[in-house]
């Protein structure tokens, strides 16, 4: 068991991998669910707000606000737009997932080399 070391630091590559890959992943879904969540306001004002005398009230804390059509249609653009350009931002920074797996790969290869070697050196000193 020379090389404990070794295989120390490959569990902690694989692990922050992992960590990585998962954070990753929620903070996808966060920024689809927000998307999801304005995009439907968005259809919402659309269908209800043909008639522009329609009231429209903005939550502010505990309280509502009264908004106008103008300004209610332009933050909700405004935030899906913000949204939009989240995604692409966090795609583009984010590693690219066959990068991930080819990762993964090398350290399972690493791990699995290392874990030969151990075998063999277990198998001569039972022959010695």
């Amino acid at each position: 068991m020379a090389n404990a070391q070794p295989t120390e630091t490959l569990s902690q590559d694989y692990q922050s991998l992992q960590q990585d890959l998962q954070t990753n992943i929620q903070s996808r879904q966060t920024l689809e669910s927000q998307l999801q969540e304005n995009k439907g306001v968005q259809m919402v004002e659309f269908a209800n707000l043909a008639d522009d005398n329609a009231n429209i009230y903005k939550l502010v804390g505990p309280v509502l606000l009264k908004q106008d059509k103008a300004e209610a249609v332009l933050a909700v653009d405004a935030r899906l737009e913000f949204i939009n350009n989240e995604i692409m931002s966090f795609f583009s920074n984010c590693l690219p997932r066959k990068r991930v797996e080819e990762k993964i790969k090398e350290l399972r290869s690493k791990s699995d080399a290392i874990r030969v070697q151990d075998d063999n050196e277990v198998e001569l000193s039972f022959n010695v």
